[in-house]
């Protein structure tokens, strides 16, 4: 830059042995007639400004702002080149995690130090005849080289975009535009090839070395079989009339699903307290659970659709003297889709009409229950066409609040990889498991139709209904 070039003009102002090369360099461009290019210049990893830019980077554009703790200490990290340092074999079957760090090695690893080579392209924007001064200097553009070969421009080349612009202050306020350009040579093929032979045999080595670090103990599914594995929580459970409430739950399996051995389909959580949040009374339980299954279908089993599991569960609730009421019965159907789900279910108990069975249920903890919880849904054992409840009077109590982690495994997943463009659920392979999805999505959209219409028509006066219902 023009400020370089007058600033190592004296010898008093070179203060390393960098400084003193600059000022020969710049002595033999004097000599030869000096510089052609004034405007255009740049900065390097060793220059005092590089030290100066990153140091005083700012987060905001205001004029007071006050750089914070964690700024001030991350000023001082600098990621640069460091001393190549030879690599033992013995660091390639190195642990993943460690699991007791020292301080130095928290010291040395608790940030990203990724070595970086950083060059400023700078513009002197200053007026013809003030050139030379730092306030007229901006950077147009930042190359970054980090240690695994990989380039950074910022900003990106123009290409079909406008060009950048850089407007100054001052009473002209000056409109500076330039243009970013990759002017690099095209590639030979018989270079590219080369360059992919060895980007091939790279990564062959590193698939190699995680295959190592990883092992061969992976569990692989048997073909045609789906693998379900639900990572479970029971967060909370509200809206209930009664307090220190607990959750019983277990899981129904349908046909062609199957379980380890040491699979445990039940379980009961612990008795908590409830708060109040809001206008409810919540009990946060956060019980975990895990469950783990099998789908396998055969031939013979190729017309019929695959049930899911069913999670069955009821909440009940605890006096001092022991003495356990029912407070509501439901049932959760396992998402099919893997991710995460957070599904809120509600609940309903059975009640017995008078007051006598409400002072039983308060005094000595006597309510109706359930002889088959599966009752809620279709009971597995009912075989006929219908299921009649006509006379089974019931009651809508709180909701219970599941948090679902949901992992599916199977053969039929590494099929899709090379048509990703036609690729299918891996449960459509195995028994046509979206037509019954649809039929549900069907029938729980048409429940939501009817309940929109029911609200729609309580909310309408009394007299223009009955009016409409004479009409008909």
């Amino acid at each position: 830059s023009q400020f370089e070039v007058d600033l190592y003009q004296h010898r008093s102002a070179c203060q390393s042995p960098l400084d003193l090369q600059y000022r020969e360099e710049i002595l033999k461009l004097e000599k030869a007639g000096g510089r052609k290019n004034c405007r255009i210049f740049t900065y390097t990893d060793h220059d005092r400004f590089t030290n100066l830019e990153e140091h005083c980077q700012r987060v905001t554009d205001s004029d007071h702002e006050v750089p914070s703790y964690l700024a001030e200490r991350m000023a001082n990290v600098r990621r640069r080149r460091q001393d190549c340092r030879p690599i033992e074999a013995s660091s390639l079957k190195s642990k993943i995690i460690t699991w007791e760090p020292s301080e130095e090695f928290i010291k040395n690893n608790h940030v990203i130090n990724t070595p970086v080579q950083t060059m400023y392209i700078m513009g002197d924007l200053g007026p013809y005849g003030k050139l030379g001064h730092r306030e007229y200097e901006h950077v147009l553009c930042t190359i970054k080289v980090d240690g695994n070969g990989v380039m950074t421009v910022k900003p990106d080349f123009t290409g079909t975009k406008g060009p950048y612009r850089i407007e100054l202050d001052g009473e002209k306020r000056e409109v500076w535009k330039y243009t970013i350009e990759n002017a690099s040579v095209q590639v030979q093929p018989e270079e590219e090839e080369r360059e992919q032979r060895v980007l091939r045999e790279l990564y062959s080595r590193h698939k190699e070395c995680l295959s190592g670090l990883v092992g061969s103990e992976f569990e692989i599914t048997l073909p045609g079989t789906l693998r379900l594995f639900v990572n479970g929580e029971i967060v909370s459970a509200q809206g209930y009339e009664y307090d220190n409430l607990y959750v019983h739950f277990f899981l129904e399996l349908p046909n062609h699903w199957s379980s380890p051995a040491s699979q445990q389909l039940s379980g009961v959580t612990q008795t908590c307290a409830t708060k109040t949040v809001g206008w409810d009374n919540v009990a946060y339980f956060c019980y975990t659970f895990t469950l783990e299954m099998f789908l396998t279908l055969g031939d013979e089993s190729g017309d019929s659709l695959p049930q899911w599991p069913v999670l069955y569960f009821e909440v009940l609730s605890l006096d001092f003297w022991q003495r356990y009421r029912v407070e509501g019965y439901g049932s959760l159907v396992l998402p099919a889709s893997p991710g995460l789900h957070v599904l809120t279910i509600p609940t309903w108990r059975p009640v017995e009409l008078g007051t006598v069975a409400e002072l039983r249920r308060f005094f000595i903890g006597g309510s109706p229950e359930l002889e088959d919880i599966t009752y809620v849904r279709t009971p597995a054992a009912f075989k006929g066409e219908r299921l009649s409840r006509l006379g089974f009077r019931t009651e809508t109590t709180g909701s219970v609040t599941f948090r679902l982690y949901c992992l599916q495994q199977s053969q039929a997943f590494l099929e899709t990889s090379a048509l990703r463009q036609r690729m299918r659920s891996v449960l459509d392979r195995l028994g046509g498991f979206s037509q019954q999805s649809s039929v549900y999505s069907v029938l729980e959209a048409f429940q939501r139709a009817r309940r929109r219409m029911r609200e729609a028509r309580e909310s309408l006066p009394q007299d223009l209904t009955s009016t409409s219902a004479s009409a008909v």
